[in-house]
This record gives structure tokens, sequence and C-alpha cells, in this order.
């Protein structure tokens, strides 16, 4: 079973992603912020049951998801797909070009569910 890790500073939006992508058949943890993200991403390495792909939004208190893109990518060196989603677009700052995509936060979940299913294909 394909895991995904889901970081936002909001309870009700962490709820939501948890909820749709379990009815989805993945398994997911959550993470308050960036910081509780590469936390539970450590974590992860040193048990050997690795995260599939990261939903990261942008703006998070103590650690928010550009900072946490960087970890992700150098500090861990993991070749893991992160997606920015997030109310902001910044889609033309290139601090969010090694992200796998960007998506603005929407009602309707489709784009990220879809995104999600294409960069998990095996």
């Amino acid at each position: 079973m394909k895991k995904i890790l889901i970081a936002d500073d909001e309870l009700a939006i962490r709820l939501l992603l948890k909820d749709t992508f379990e009815a989805e058949g993945y398994e997911t943890c959550t993470a308050c912020d960036g910081r509780e993200a590469i936390e539970i991403l450590e974590k992860c390495l040193r048990e050997n049951c690795p995260i599939d792909l990261i939903i990261l939004d942008i703006r998070m208190e103590e650690m928010g998801g550009r900072e946490a893109l960087r970890v992700i990518k150098y500090r861990l060196c993991l070749d893991t797909p992160v997606i920015f989603y997030t109310a902001y677009d910044f889609k033309q700052n290139f601090d969010f070009w090694e992200a796998a995509d960007y998506l603005v936060k929407s009602a309707d979940l489709g784009e990220l569910v879809d995104k999600v299913k294409e960069l998990l294909r095996d």
C-alpha cells in the first residue's frame, strides 16, 4: 500500500485529505508543519518504511513548505515526489521548481487526487 505524508497547519484540511486518500486506498500520516513532517520522514527512514509521496502546504508555523522541501531534497536526499497544495499562488517562484507539482487549494479535490494517482503509478 502506498503511503502519503500530508503536512498542513489547518486540522480540517489534514483530516479532509487523510479521509479522501484513505478512501482511495492509500495509507496516510499527517503533520501540522514542516518540522513535524521532517521528523516523520526521518523516523520512516530509520524504520525502513518509506513515504511514497508528500503533500505540503506552503505557509505553516514552525517550518513552512519551502524550508521543508529543501531539507527533504538536500539533507535527507529523498527523491520522493512532493506536491505543494496551498491557497497561495507562488508558481513562478524558483523555490518551488523541485516539487513534482504545485496545486492551488480548491473545494474540488479531484485535481489533487488525480495528480497523486499519476505520481504513484507503478
